[in-house]
């Protein structure tokens, strides 16, 4: 199928450009309150897994205003005393490390603008045990695979850690059956949008 795919793209950076702007535009396009309620049913979903009851470490990134609200999600896990990690980017490379943070005032701008945790006041992670790792995305297929921004910093640490379990949250407007993907693309395990619960591996979905 990727191949099938692969021939009728004859230009996949341009393809990905496209698909980046149309979901952008999907999420800058939603009304303030129209998007505050999407980001709590997808919560909603979210802390009603086994996944996120069972973890004892988040790992998340820090939303921007066209991402899925993960704000709200850390502040739930400080409550349910779960430790938060967020990502800090290492300049000059498609690497990035993640550091324990105790609140939001640990954070600063950092790659792109994007909050990111100050080291000098946070713990690095180094073990993932008991971990639920949210994976951001413009938009997810139904196997999981997303569509990112383009840097391949989540492709490069999920493929280093492949027994974290893995989730994507998305708007419904930004989910499809399928995207390319490549071999070095890591899927989520499951996908969560303001609608349903799909599990990746299993044939199954959650709908209420």
């Amino acid at each position: 199928m990727e191949e099938k795919i692969m021939n009728a793209i004859p230009d996949i950076r341009e393809y990905k450009r496209k698909l980046r702007e149309k979901y952008k535009d999907i999420r800058r396009n939603m009304s303030k309150s129209d998007k505050q309620r999407r980001d709590l049913a997808i919560l909603e979903r979210l802390i009603s897994t086994d996944a996120y009851k069972n973890a004892d470490i988040v790992l998340t990134y820090v939303s921007t205003d066209i991402e899925v609200d993960t704000r709200a999600l850390i502040n739930k896990a400080m409550d349910d005393k779960k430790r938060v990690a967020v990502p800090r980017c290492i300049d000059g490379t498609r690497d990035m490390n993640f550091y324990f943070i105790k609140s939001m005032d640990d954070l600063e701008k950092g790659t792109f603008s994007v909050l990111e945790p100050i080291p000098s006041k946070c713990v690095k992670a180094y073990a993932y045990e008991k971990a639920l790792c949210i994976v951001p995305g413009l938009s997810f297929d139904m196997k999981g695979y997303r569509l990112g921004y383009g840097k391949g910093y989540y492709d490069r640490f999920l493929s280093a850690h492949p027994r974290l379990t893995k989730v994507g949250l998305c708007y419904c407007p930004c989910t499809v059956s399928e995207l390319h993907h490549g071999r070095f693309d890591v899927s989520a395990d499951m996908l969560i949008t303001e609608k349903y619960i799909h599990r990746t591996e299993q044939t199954e979905n959650t709908k209420d």
